[in-house]
């Protein structure tokens, strides 16, 4: 897979946090509730982000000279999860945590680590009226989390390429299985060396950029777990895992990581991307975007929302002001920064219309503005990184490397997510 994807993958795991805990750890309690004072941030190494954050925290400062935020960015080779996972232990977690992989969160509130913002005054009213229908973020009924931002999960490929392959890159028709499978078995006989390169490596996210967003397109938004059972051994599971089988059994995709960005190098014509993609790839390759395929071909797909929130942390001492942080740096004013600064769509209700200007003057990120209005995301279950790495062991095992069958695949890690949830 290539750098440029694989380091929008980890932003999940990269985060932005924000700080507000004493010296010696611990804090939190009913008497942090409503606490004042000034807070440390911690800002994510995407350099886009870290514009935005810049400029909000000088926004706010300007404005709060009693709570003043003090920016840095995290320390470079640690991931968020593990990062906040220990810190949570120790005691010593921060305040709040900007580009949450949702995945993450029922294990934080299983360790007690987080803030329920239900709690917080107006908090259930802020998160619902900001993001409209976001209860499937929620955890037993209350919000550990505000969904902050999404990157629809669109096809993203390089016109260059499918032009040589004979494909039209205005109109590429590949809406289905088999035209997609046509114009891939196309695209390499032209000489590229592979039509589309998902990562092969067994991180617990890679199904979010291979098997997911087909899934989610071939059902509509049923999600990996519903009613607290696994769903994806099933007629749509097997279809979606054939189809992928099919790149890996072709020699259409690799299955090995790519040891550069293969989109750059003109090693493979298209990936699953969000639109960080677009400004990512603007010197580079001249990209297009098309919804994920599904098997008949249908109109306006859901695909994977691959959303970020924020949580506050128990540990946090002053949340009076995190919370008025988080209101202040996810406002209509602070999202349209975002917006503008990064291409990454705001979780908010009416995003062409509040953001209208922004979308007529850049009209290649309006597929994923309309895109982001049929996404899903991934379930709020228990041992949810777990899950997802159950998941990815079996469809490893299966489809990218052929050591089992696809039915094994999917009895066999329907059966491990079921007793995960089930703990």
């Amino acid at each position: 897979m290539k750098k440029k994807i694989r380091a929008a993958a980890l932003l999940g795991v990269t985060a932005l946090i924000v700080t507000g805990c004493s010296a010696g750890g611990g804090g939190g309690g009913e008497e942090s509730a409503g606490a004042t004072g000034p807070i440390d941030i911690w800002l994510s190494n995407n350099e886009q982000e870290v514009a935005w954050g810049t400029a909000v925290v000088d926004a706010w400062n300007a404005e709060h000279p009693d709570e003043k935020v003090n920016a840095q960015e995290i320390p470079a080779g640690s991931s968020s999860e593990e990062a906040i996972t220990a810190a949570i232990t120790a005691g010593t977690a921060p305040c709040l945590v900007y580009n949450v992989a949702p995945a993450a969160v029922s294990g934080w509130v299983k360790q007690g680590g987080l803030v329920d913002l239900s709690t917080m005054e107006g908090g259930s009213d802020y998160i619902t009226e900001r993001g409209g229908d976001v209860e499937s973020y929620a955890t037993d009924g209350s919000f550990y989390q505000l969904p902050w931002k999404s990157n629809p999960v669109m096809v993203m490929y390089n016109k260059a390429l499918f032009e040589a392959a004979g494909i039209d890159p205005e109109d590429p028709q590949m809406n289905t299985y088999d035209a997609f499978l046509e114009g891939s078995r196309a695209i390499v006989e032209s000489g590229v060396q592979s039509a589309i390169w998902p990562a092969p490596t067994s991180e617990f996210y890679q199904p979010w950029f291979d098997f997911y967003p087909l899934y989610l397109a071939e059902t509509d938004g049923t999600m990996l777990v519903e009613d607290g059972k696994a769903t994806v051994d099933s007629d749509a599971g097997r279809e979606v895992a054939e189809f992928w089988k099919t790149f890996y059994d072709e020699k259409l995709s690799p299955n090995e990581a790519s040891t550069d960005d293969a989109m750059s190098a003109g090693t493979t014509a298209m990936q699953l991307a969000g639109p960080w993609a677009i400004p990512s790839y603007a010197e580079t390759v001249d990209v297009g975007f098309m919804p994920v395929p599904t098997s008949d071909g249908r109109e306006n797909p859901t695909t994977f929302a691959d959303s970020k929130s924020v949580s506050m942390f128990t540990a946090c001492e002053n949340q009076g002001t995190a919370w008025e942080f988080l209101k202040f740096s996810t406002s209509v004013d602070s999202d349209g920064q975002l917006l503008e600064a990064t291409g990454q769509m705001p979780m908010r209700t009416d995003l062409t219309e509040t953001y209208a200007d922004y979308f007529d003057a850049n009209p290649n990120y309006v597929a994923f503005a309309e895109q982001a209005e049929a996404t899903a995301d991934v379930p709020s279950i228990p041992n949810s990184v777990e899950a997802w790495q159950a998941f990815r062991d079996e469809y490893s095992a299966a489809v990218i490397f052929g050591k089992e069958s696809v039915d094994d695949f999917l009895k066999n890690a329907t059966t491990k997510i079921d007793d995960l949830v089930a703990e």
